[in-house]
């Protein structure tokens, strides 16, 4: 609380709780926008990976060959790369809620 009291007289005046619950706001604002970003990186990187088979399958289909077969010589490094960023979210989340 004493960093609202902007005049150091050791109470909260109305205007320093103004500034207080603003700054509150903004902080469970700020929260609440890094998760629903977190939450779409996660939900992309899920879709990336049920979609990648299909991708190599389609590019076969359509004739393709040497792209099905780029993409698939690249797909473990991408499912390592996408599992880590799924594991750090739910690693994070965890750790965050213990405190």
């Amino acid at each position: 609380m004493t960093d609202y009291d902007l005049n150091g007289n050791g109470v909260i005046d109305p205007e320093e709780r103004e500034i207080m619950l603003e700054d509150r706001r903004r902080q469970m604002e700020d929260s609440d926008a890094k998760r629903d970003t977190q939450r779409k990186l996660v939900v992309a990187t899920c879709a990336g990976m049920l979609l990648y088979p299909f991708v190599i399958l389609a590019s076969s289909i359509m004739g393709h060959s040497g792209a099905a077969g780029l993409i698939a010589d690249i797909a473990a490094v991408y499912v390592v790369a996408a599992s880590g960023v799924i594991a750090s979210y739910f690693g994070f989340n965890a750790m965050e809620a213990k405190k």
